[in-house]
């Protein structure tokens, strides 16, 4: 046998054993949300299930602020490879697009498993006469300039001014600090369309102040009886939110340790039982690979660039 065969074999083996020995410490899942938010929940259900399994602590710890950047940053910095970014691909896709200045190395951010995808949901007013998101869009086109939109993040915000500029129709955008001041003033029709996770807006949406018009995921949210984007006819406002874990590549974390822990996940995702109270959070379950996750990610970015390019750069 060859020397080069076997360095390569001596070098599987290695990586082999390091993705079998891992973790040796506690595991930290950085969240760049606050508490309560669908991402967050989630994230406690599987770190629960994962430090039963790795038998180690997985801590979930709280960092929003800053459009994510205090997150990302925080886990790039702890050069740790067990410390891992836990939440939605928006939080940093959308940074090239909404930032002068990013302040990180994008490509410092390695998919280490996908986990679900956020239920994003269309809603309006009960009070706006439109029963549908057609008509809604109609409604804007006969009183341009009367409507106001808002979003979940400015992902979606960037998709829907493409989508409006591509249609010509005038909306405002209104900007907000927080979800419940947005859903308030969706309430009082102070917006008249709103792109928020579902489970955000469900409340109101069961209490019968708001009308869920269109689901922006490419599937239907399991138990909601609510069109896609696609659907209503409007294949343009689809957009899957993505949630995973995330490494920092100078933590040095290992491919092998990386598809370890994808397929551990996966495994936990595959029970009726967590799978059903993860749908009660708002998430679809979606468990993939790191190159699953990797290729959806960049499909993304893809739109998102040429989503930048049709409203003419950054979103003012």
């Amino acid at each position: 046998m060859s020397k080069l065969l076997l360095a390569v074999l001596a070098m599987f083996v290695s990586c082999a054993a390091q993705a079998q020995s891992w973790p040796v410490r506690p595991v930290k899942f950085i969240v760049p949300l606050g508490p309560g938010a669908g991402a967050d929940l989630t994230g406690r259900m599987l770190a629960d299930r994962l430090s039963k399994q790795w038998g180690q602590p997985v801590v979930v710890e709280n960092r929003p602020g800053a459009d994510a950047v205090i997150a990302i940053n925080a886990v790039i910095s702890a050069k740790d490879d067990h410390t891992l970014l836990y939440g939605p691909s928006g939080s940093f896709i959308g940074h090239p697009y909404t930032l002068d200045k990013v302040p990180y190395d994008r490509s410092e951010l390695v998919p280490v498993a996908r986990v679900s995808n956020t239920v994003v949901v269309l809603a309006a007013p009960a009070a706006l006469k439109a029963q549908s998101l057609k008509e809604v869009m109609q409604m804007a086109k006969e009183e341009p300039g009367k409507f106001n939109y808002a979003s979940v993040t400015q992902v979606y915000d960037i998709m829907m001014a493409a989508y409006l500029k591509g249609a010509g129709l005038d909306m405002t955008r209104v900007t907000y600090k927080d979800p419940v001041s947005a859903q308030n003033d969706l309430v009082e029709s102070r917006i008249q369309l709103y792109s928020a996770a579902y489970v955000i807006v469900r409340g109101h949406a069961q209490g019968g102040r708001i009308r869920l018009l269109a689901v922006q995921n490419r599937t239907r949210a399991p138990g909601l009886d609510v069109p896609t984007a696609a659907e209503a006819g409007f294949p343009q406002l689809t957009l899957d939110g993505l949630v995973g874990l995330m490494a920092a590549r100078s933590s040095g974390m290992s491919d092998a340790v990386r598809e370890r822990i994808a397929a551990d996940v996966k495994t936990h995702l595959s029970d009726p039982a967590l799978n059903e109270r993860m749908t009660a959070t708002g998430q679809i379950v979606n468990p993939g690979t790191p190159a699953e996750f990797a290729a959806a990610i960049d499909e993304q970015s893809r739109s998102l660039a040429a989503w930048s390019k049709a409203i003419g750069g950054k979103l003012k």
